[in-house]
């Protein structure tokens, strides 16, 4: 049986969408846990559409919330089974919110939080079209190693974390762009200074700049050109 995700959605301001935002929430959640993101970002992009779907799996440690997959030891090995089996789901609403809008693959962003950052990376660097942007928050970056052979595209990404991160410490975010730096992606990232696993202000108002820049083509990397890791100050 084929998995069909839903959850909540928030229609364009401008009345017609030119452009998609899609997030993916973290374990235990639920869609309704960043589709209200939306609303701080509608003033920069009223013409982007906004849809947040509910994972696939009922948390097995919250039974009120949703997985993308199950976590038992929080191994690396473990991650990368999990976003390998989530992800044709993840694609097949991704093909389907870009067809009810009209829109072509290159004007969708992925924007994740915690396991819903490792759900967007795996799957935004994997897709033909490259997405116009991932940005992820308080997350990680599950096998790095096989990135380099399984990457198909290199769309800009911003990593956002908290340094008082006690769920994924904040080194994971220091390796997350030296694996995407590796395998030839344009990476910027923001450590929020006292902040823990969530998402602070500092980060929202970068995160919503850089898809904003990322959606006008501002920035694009030239195929020949180096990858960066640059660090955003805040």
């Amino acid at each position: 049986m084929t998995i069909q995700l839903s959850g909540p959605r928030l229609p364009a301001a401008s009345g017609k969408a030119d452009r998609l935002v899609i997030f993916c929430h973290g374990y235990g959640a639920d869609g309704n846990d960043l589709i209200g993101l939306a609303s701080h970002w509608q003033r920069q992009m009223p013409t982007t559409a906004f849809a947040s779907p509910h994972a696939p799996e009922r948390c097995t440690m919250s039974p009120t919330g949703y997985q993308w997959f199950g976590i038992t030891r929080m191994q690396p090995d473990e991650m990368l089974r999990g976003v390998e089996k989530a992800a044709p789901v993840l694609n097949a609403f991704i093909d389907a919110e870009l067809a009810r809008h009209g829109l072509d693959g290159t004007r969708l962003a992925l924007v994740g939080f915690s396991q819903g950052t490792m759900m967007s990376l795996h799957v935004g660097l994997r897709r033909v079209q490259p997405p116009a942007a991932i940005v992820g928050f308080s997350g990680a970056l599950p096998g790095a190693e096989k990135l380099p052979a399984e990457i198909v595209s290199r769309p800009p990404v911003l990593l956002v974390h908290g340094d008082a991160d006690d769920m994924i410490p904040v080194q994971a975010l220091h390796a997350a762009a030296n694996g995407l730096g590796a395998a030839g992606v344009a990476v910027r990232w923001h450590v929020s200074r006292g902040i823990g696993h969530g998402i602070a202000p500092d980060g929202l108002e970068l995160a919503g700049r850089f898809l904003v820049d990322a959606f006008a083509g501002k920035l694009a990397v030239k195929p020949d050109a180096a990858p960066i890791g640059v660090k955003i100050p805040g």
